[in-house]
This record gives structure tokens, sequence and C-alpha cells, in this order.
């Protein structure tokens, strides 16, 4: 495995911690998880110290809500606007900045996520 940190697979989270049992999401604030789809479309996801997350879809929707780490995976959970999940939880993968990663979506569609520098 990678010395870098570790990031979640998801759609609508993909988040970054040093070890499956804390968290160290200082790679994720200020940079950007990109979600891509086969179609094209793709998920920008953002994530803050304070546990703030916020994502924007490539169809110009928004949705904000708390991440938190839990063991060896990274949940978010308080939605806005609801989502058909109320809480979603995704094991943690290891990453660097550039760095990509095959996962699934909250709804097990396949997608290729990428660890991109700043925000876009």
């Amino acid at each position: 495995m990678k010395q870098g940190s570790v990031i979640c697979g998801l759609a609508i989270l993909s988040v970054l911690a040093a070890s499956p049992a804390s968290a160290d999401m200082s790679k994720a604030f200020g940079n950007t998880i990109v979600s891509h789809y086969p179609n094209g479309q793709w998920v920008r996801h953002y994530f803050e110290p304070d546990g703030r997350y916020t994502s924007q879809f490539s169809d110009g929707r928004r949705v904000a809500a708390r991440w938190s780490a839990e063991g060896d995976k990274i949940c978010l959970s308080g939605f806005s606007p609801r989502q058909i999940l109320p809480r979603f939880c995704s094991r943690m993968v290891e990453a660097d900045v550039g760095d990509t990663w095959r996962a699934r979506d909250p709804l097990g569609r396949s997608i290729r996520n990428e660890l991109v520098a700043g925000r876009r």
C-alpha cells in the first residue's frame, strides 16, 4: 500500500484518512475528488476540516452533508437536500494527489475517482 492518505471510493463521497483507525483528511482539504461516470457525467467532492462536505454534479445539482470517520469507513449523513439514503458509508482506499481508483456509487454504478490538486 502507498504511504499516502486514505480515500473512500464513492461518487457521493470520497474521503482521505491516514489509517482505518483515524481520519487524517489533510490531503482532501483544499483539493477536489472527482468521480467520473462512463457516460461522461461527473461529481466533484469537497471536504472541510470541520466535518462539512459539499458536492457539485455535472448537471448543476449540489449536495451538502457532514462527514465522519468510523473505523475503516468514511460516512456521510445529514444530507441537504434529502437523498435516497439518509446515511452512506464507504471503505477507505489509499491515494495521493494524481491517483485514480475504481469504485461504486451509492446506487452500485461503476465510477472512476480521481484526487486532483486544488478546488475545481
